[in-house]
């Protein structure tokens, strides 16, 4: 989650929100640990990019 909110500037408690409405990749649980594929949120911020990007 360190490197999700570092990379994009949004705050964990938003990401839980996004997750939990299927708005975002859901995580691996390795244990009590959330881990994500760096792929899966990497293919998530360039949806996001090229969403705004698109004329209305």
């Amino acid at each position: 989650m360190a490197f999700i909110t570092t990379f994009t500037g949004l705050t964990d408690k938003w990401f839980y929100k996004l997750i939990s409405e299927g708005k975002f990749p859901k995580p691996i649980k390795l244990g009590r640990s959330s881990r994500w594929l760096h792929s899966e949120v990497h293919a998530w911020m360039q949806e996001r990019i090229e969403l705004s990007r698109t004329p209305a």
